[in-house]
């Protein structure tokens, strides 16, 4: 992707002003999006970004410049013009020779999109339009997305990495708009894999179109929740959004290192019930968030976060790992080369439990079961939340009762995860697109069902 003798020329630039690390990140991206809104196609996309970031490291500092002009002189001129910024006049480091790194690619592509036609996508998107349409009069709207991303991308060091890794994604969306007189509720899944088209081959669109058509029809007719503090299950799958925004967050070494978490200087400590272990793998094969290697280069790898309730370590990237003095865990990530990258989670879920499912439902004498859960905001400071329901039901005399609308789920997350008091035995995985500042990048969450003893639900009166 570079030619080595300008990418040694590029390095030396950057460090000549007395920087003691300089980082190379080039990344050629193919993708394709496809959008149907009731039926009809409303925009058919593909599209390349392709360029370089330069980031410099001065002690604990970092200066980061992007480009999409790979030429020689515009890479010197963009690496001297970052190089500036520091000015400590030591003797500029040399440039080790590099060394190719073997990569082992745990995540096998079957059909590279390229090799799929349009109008085979288009037709599964009106296929899963047709079977949410017919299901109810109520379904007044849907909609269907198509979207893959090929990624190349090479990171080249100052300390003679060279890296690289081909990233394939694919993801499918389909959701279903229910409208009365009064009111719309919606809902959908967002089914996605570091797969090719294989992705489409495995699932089982009509069911997916079938499921989201239910559920806004349900919420629908709904009562609204009634609010206060009470025991909550929280269902499997997207279920695990809550830890991963209220509590992975609040482990990223991004926060950790400002000591703006509410987990600062607590490892190997007790954060959690003792029946939660939690853990971030970017190895799982052909996840959503996988990734062979990070965006530093480092290699993925499976991080244990909580153990039977204590704390056992952070998702530490190479710069905060250097004012934490702590190595990286491999989760360096970036949505793009325009963000210089931090850390980030990859799959990040809640291990299974020994609770029969049933039988949690069964201990509930009263509460609220999340079936499904929507968006949602939090403080990684402090771990405040506040998340909302798409699909919500009453408990009562440990049985699943009639369906509510419009709840949503107030906390923090410490709190949550000493709260904790039975965890099922089947986990499963959603995914989905988190924020932060090195962009959007894709994650897995999951979860088994959870019961968390108390917690505040919001809704009426």
């Amino acid at each position: 992707m570079l030619d080595k003798t300008i990418a040694k020329n590029v390095l030396a630039k950057a460090l000549c002003t007395g920087g003691n690390f300089a980082e190379l990140f080039i990344e050629n991206e193919k993708t394709n999006n496809i959008s149907l809104v009731n039926g009809k196609v409303d925009k058919v996309m593909t599209g390349i970004n392709y360029g370089i970031g330069i980031r410099i490291f001065s002690g604990y500092n970092a200066i980061y410049a992007y480009t999409n002009d790979l030429s020689e002189s515009n890479l010197l001129r963009v690496a001297y013009n970052a190089a500036s910024a520091i000015s400590k006049h030591a003797p500029p480091l040399v440039v080790l020779d590099f060394k190719k790194q073997n990569i082992n690619n745990i995540h096998p592509i079957k059909i590279m999109p390229q090799n799929v036609s349009k109008n085979d996508i288009i037709a599964i998107l009106r296929e899963a339009d047709g079977v949410s349409k017919a299901y109810s009069s109520q379904i007044t709207s849907t909609m269907g997305n198509y979207l893959d991303r090929v990624q190349e991308v090479a990171i080249i060091n100052s300390e003679g990495l060279w890296a690289e890794d081909t990233r394939v994604r694919t993801q499918i969306s389909v959701h279903a708009v229910a409208s009365s007189d009064e009111e719309k509720q919606w809902a959908g899944f967002t089914p996605g894999a570091h797969k090719g088209y294989e992705l489409l081959e495995g699932l089982d669109i009509k069911e997916l179109a079938t499921q989201s058509a239910h559920t806004a029809a349900k919420m629908l007719s709904a009562d609204y929740a009634p609010k206060g503090k009470m025991p909550v299950i929280i269902d499997n799958g997207f279920g695990g959004v809550i830890f991963h925004e209220a509590c992975g967050h609040s482990l990223e070494a991004t926060s950790i290192a400002k000591g703006a978490s509410e987990f600062y200087g607590k490892k190997g400590t007790q954060i959690a019930s003792s029946i939660v272990t939690a853990i971030d793998d970017g190895t799982v094969p052909n996840a959503w968030g996988s990734q062979n290697i990070d965006d530093e280069g480092t290699k993925t790898q499976k991080n244990v976060l909580i153990e039977n309730g204590i704390l056992k370590t952070y998702l530490v990237d190479r710069l905060n790992g250097l004012k934490m003095d702590e190595q990286s865990t491999g989760s360096s990530r970036r949505e793009s080369y325009e963000y210089a990258p931090t850390s980030r989670m990859t799959n990040t879920y809640i291990q299974a439990g020994t609770d029969d499912e049933k039988d949690i439902i069964k201990a509930t004498e009263h509460g609220f079961y999340a079936k499904k859960m929507g968006g949602g905001s939090v403080t990684p400071a402090t771990g405040e939340f506040n998340f909302a329901v798409l699909e919500g039901y009453l408990i009562k005399d440990g049985e699943i009762k009639e369906p509510l609308r419009g709840a949503s789920l107030i906390g923090k997350g410490s709190e949550v995860l000493m709260d904790i008091d039975k965890i099922g035995k089947i986990e499963d995985h959603a995914q989905g697109m988190c924020g932060s500042i090195s962009g959007a990048v894709p994650t897995n969450i999951g979860q088994p069902m959870i019961r968390v003893k108390k917690m505040t639900v919001g809704g009426r009166n």
